[in-house]
């Protein structure tokens, strides 16, 4: 017996917001909010750069524009994820 080939992921994020403090990003039914207070690579980074977002493995968010890579878990607990920026 032969498996089925496995079908394209459809997990997705969505760019729902830019605002003076912040972006807005939809994954797999819920929001998320990443101040640029705690994610400062996205404050001076033009639109299309945010855009340009990709969802590796259900729960790593790639930004390739930006060289920027984050997973999930530090977006919903940013204070457990120490960051580095220079």
């Amino acid at each position: 017996m032969k498996s089925k080939k496995l079908g394209e992921n459809i997990s997705e994020v969505e760019l729902q917001g830019i605002s003076n403090t912040g972006i807005w990003l939809f994954i797999d039914k819920a929001e998320y909010f990443l101040p640029f207070e705690l994610f400062p690579w996205f404050k001076e980074a033009k639109i299309s750069e945010i855009q340009n977002v990709e969802l590796i493995h259900g729960h790593h968010l790639r930004w390739d524009d930006l060289d920027v890579d984050l997973d999930i878990e530090s977006i919903k607990d940013p204070e457990g994820y120490p960051k580095v920026y220079e």
